[in-house]
C-alpha cells in the first residue's frame, strides 16, 4: 500500500481490519451484536418487574415511573454527543469505557439499598448505553463495506435488537417469579462481564488524525434540547401533558434544538453537519424509523394492556403471547438481507411500513372471545416481520452513501431517532387506551390512528426517497 493510500484510509478512520479474514469480521460481529442485544434487554427486562420492585424499596407507583425514564433520559440525551466522540476520540475507547460504565453500574442497580441508589444505577445504565450503542453501529458499518456483508451484519444486529426486547419481557416474569427482581439487573451485569474482556482483542480501532475540536456549543445545545424532550414525553406519559414541568420541558427542549440548528449552521466543526442532515436518505430514512419504532411501541403498549385488563391473563402468559414476536423476528432475520438485497433498501423500509400498517389494522378484529389471544399472536408477528425489516432497511437507508469519518453521526441519528421512537408512542397516543371509559373503545381508536399514521407515513417516503429524473 502507498503511503497516500494509507493517509487516505486512515484520516477516513477505516480500521485496517476492513479487510480482514472473515472470522476476525465473524468476531467483531459476535461481539458488538452481543453488546446491542444487552441493551435491548435493559429496555424490556425491567417492566413485568415494577412493582415487586416498588414494594421492596419502598416507591411509591407513581414514582416506579422513574425506573424506566432514569434510564431512558441519559441514554437518549447523550447518544449524538458520544457517538460523535468516537469518531473524534477513537470509538473502540468509548465502546470499551460505555460497557465499563453500563457493568458497573448494573452491579449498582442489582444491590441498590433505597430509591435513589437504584435510580442512580438506572441512569448510569443510560449513559453506558448512549456510548455502546452508537460506537458499536459505527464500528459495524465500518468494518463491513456496503452491499450483501453490510446488509447483512445489520440484518443480524436488528434482528437481535428486535429479538433482545421481546425475550427481556419474557425473561422480566420468569426471573422476578423465580430469584426476585434484583436478578434482573444481575443480568446485565453478567452480560457486561462476558462481553468487555472479548471487546479489546477484537474490534478494531478508529482513527481521526485531523482530530478536530468538539463542538461544545452544539454538544450542550442538542443534549440538553433531547434531554427535555425526553423527559417531557416520558413524563406525559404517566402524568399526561397538563403538568406544568412537562410543557416547560417541552418548550425548552424544542427552543434549545433550534439554538442548536444556528450553531452548527456557524460552526467550522459541527456536531452534526447539516449537509448530513439535508441528504435524502438520512432524513427520509429516519423518518420511517421514527414512524416504525414509535407506532409499534404504541402497539405493544395497547395491546398488553388489552391482554391482561381484557382477557385477563397474567404478566407471565402476556409474555409468552408477545414471544411469537420474537420468534417472528428470529426466523424472518436470515431472510430479510435478500429481500433488501433484491429490491434496494428505499422501496424496503416503504413496503415494510405498508406492511406493518396492515397487519396492525388486523388487531381492530380482536374481542372478548377466547381466539382473540391467537388473532392478536398472528397479527402482532406478521406485524413484527414487517416492523424489523423497516428497522433493518432504515439503517442502511441512513448510513448508505455517508462517508466513514462520519458514520459515528449517521449512527448516532439512527439510535437517537431508535430511543425518541419508543419513548415518544406511548404519550402520544397510548394515553388514549388509558385515558377512555371503555378499554375495548380506547385500544381501537388507537390502532386505528396508529394505521393511519404509518401507511401516511410510508406513502410520504415513497415520494421523499423518489430519484429525480435527470434529462438525457
Amino acid at each position: 500500500m502507498t503511503q497516500s493510500t494509507e493517509t487516505a484510509s486512515a484520516t477516513a478512520g477505516t480500521p485496517p481490519e476492513r479487510g480482514a479474514a472473515p472470522a476476525r469480521s465473524t468476531l467483531v460481529l459476535v461481539v458488538l451484536c452481543a453488546a446491542q442485544f444487552m441493551v435491548a434487554l435493559d429496555f424490556s427486562v425491567l417492566n413485568v418487574a415494577l412493582p415487586t420492585l416498588g414494594g421492596e424499596l419502598g416507591m411509591s407507583p407513581a414514582a416506579l415511573q422513574w425506573a424506566v425514564t432514569a434510564f431512558a433520559l441519559p441514554s437518549g440525551g447523550f447518544l449524538l454527543i458520544l457517538g460523535r466522540a468516537g469518531d473524534l476520540f477513537g470509538r473502540r475507547r468509548i465502546f470499551l469505557a460505555g460497557l465499563v460504565v453500563f457493568g458497573a453500574s448494573s452491579l449498582l442497580a442489582t444491590f441498590a439499598w433505597d430509591p435513589a441508589s437504584f435510580l442512580t444505577g438506572r441512569a448510569l445504565q443510560g449513559v453506558g448505553a448512549a456510548a455502546i450503542v452508537p460506537t458499536g453501529m459505527s464500528l459495524l458499518t465500518t468494518t463491513f463495506p456496503e452491499g450483501p456483508l453490510r446488509d447483512r451484519a445489520l440484518s443480524i444486529s436488528g434482528t437481535l435488537l428486535s429479538l433482545g426486547f421481546t425475550v427481556g419481557m419474557v425473561m422480566g416474569g420468569v426471573l422476578t417469579d423465580t430469584l426476585g427482581w434484583r436478578s434482573t439487573m444481575g443480568l446485565l451485569a453478567l452480560f457486561s462481564l462476558i462481553v468487555l474482556p472479548l471487546a479489546p482483542g477484537v474490534l478494531p480501532e478508529s482513527k481521526n488524525p485531523r482530530r478536530p475540536r468538539l463542538d461544545v456549543p452544539g454538544a450542550l445545545t442538542v443534549t440538553g434540547g433531547l434531554l427535555a424532550v425526553i423527559y417531557a414525553l416520558s413524563t406525559a406519559a404517566d402524568r399526561g401533558f397538563g403538568g406544568v414541568d412537562v410543557i416547560v420541558a417541552l418548550i425548552a427542549g424544542v427552543l434549545l434544538l433550534a439554538v442548536f440548528v444556528v450553531v452548527e449552521s456557524r460552526t467550522a466543526d459541527p456536531l452534526i453537519s447539516l449537509t448530513t442532515l439535508r441528504r435524502r436518505t438520512v432524513a427520509w430514512g429516519n423518518l420511517g424509523g421514527l414512524v416504525t419504532l414509535s407506532m409499534m411501541s404504541t402497539v405493544v403498549f395497547v395491546m398488553g394492556l388489552y391482554l391482561q385488563q381484557v382477557l385477563d391473563l397474567s404478566a407471565f402468559q402476556t409474555g409468552l403471547v408477545f414471544g411469537f414476536q420474537g420468534l417472528a423476528a428470529a426466523v424472518s432475520g436470515g431472510f430479510i438481507p435478500k429481500v433488501v438485497g433484491r429490491f434496494g433498501s428505499g422501496p424496503t423500509l416503504v413496503g415494510s411500513l405498508v406492511g406493518q400498517g396492515l397487519f396492525c389494522a388486523g388487531l381492530l378484529a380482536v374481542g372478548t372471545a377466547g381466539h382473540s389471544v391467537w388473532v392478536a399472536a398472528v397479527c402482532l408477528a406478521l406485524a413484527c416481520v414487517c416492523h424489523l425489516a423497516a428497522i433493518i432497511s432504515y439503517g442502511l437507508t441512513v448510513t448508505s452513501g455517508v462517508p466513514d469519518e462520519e458514520q459515528g453521526l449517521a449512527t448516532g441519528l439512527v439510535t437517537s431517532t431508535q430511543q425518541i421512537g419508543i419513548t415518544v408512542g406511548i404519550p402520544l397516543l397510548g394515553v388514549l387506551a388509558t385515558t377512555t371509559p371503555d378499554l375495548m373503545d380506547g385500544v381501537r381508536t388507537v390502532i386505528v390512528i396508529d394505521v393511519a399514521i404509518v401507511l401516511g407515513a410510508a406513502l410520504l417516503i415513497a415520494i421523499g426517497l423518489r430519484r429525480p429524473r435527470t434529462s438525457a
